[in-house]
This record gives C-alpha cells, sequence and structure tokens, in this order.
C-alpha cells in the first residue's frame, strides 16, 4: 500500500534502483566477485614473496622486507592463518 502513496517520480526513482540493481546482478556480479577473488590472489602471492620467510621460505633479501613492512603489516596476520590453514579438495572447488 506504502507503494502506491509515493509520488510518480518517487516511484520511478525506485523502479529505475531496482532495475540498476538487477542488470547489475546479471552483467557484472560475476566479474567484479572474480576480479576480488584475482586481486586477493595476487596479493597473498605478494605477500608470500616478500615475507616468506616467515614460514621458512627465504627469496628476498631482508632489506626490501624492511621497506615493505609497514605496508604489509595489517596483511600479515590474515596471510600467516591462510597459509596455515589445512586445505582439501573442496577448498579447490570453489
Amino acid at each position: 500500500m506504502r507503494f502506491w502513496l509515493q509520488s510518480r517520480s518517487e516511484r520511478l526513482l525506485a523502479l529505475g534502483r531496482w532495475l540498476a540493481g538487477v542488470f547489475y546482478g546479471m552483467f557484472f556480479y560475476d566479474a567484479v566477485i572474480m576480479f576480488r577473488r584475482q586481486r586477493a590472489d595476487l596479493e597473498h602471492l605478494f605477500v608470500l614473496i616478500s615475507f616468506g620467510d616467515l614460514l621458512g621460505v627465504p627469496i628476498l633479501p631482508p632489506y626490501y622486507n624492511l621497506r615493505l613492512l609497514p605496508y604489509v603489516t595489517p596483511l600479515i596476520q590474515g596471510w600467516r592463518r591462510r597459509m596455515l590453514r589445512e586445505k582439501d579438495l573442496t577448498d579447490l572447488v570453489s
């Protein structure tokens, strides 16, 4: 009932927002999820290459690690948790 009490312009705006959401879901949602996952994978790889020595994988000299440390410090705890958790076949499928 509330919908019919609104003015015509408000109903058109609401319909436009609804259609925008539908089209976003139809055309862009999968791409956005895929790009987010790729970004997370690349970030994960960067931290592994830079700070692999925390897990026993020495790759870069410590000088570069110290220069990058202020930018990577917020990521290290989550990265270590992701690297050290057990993985099975269902993780590879998703």
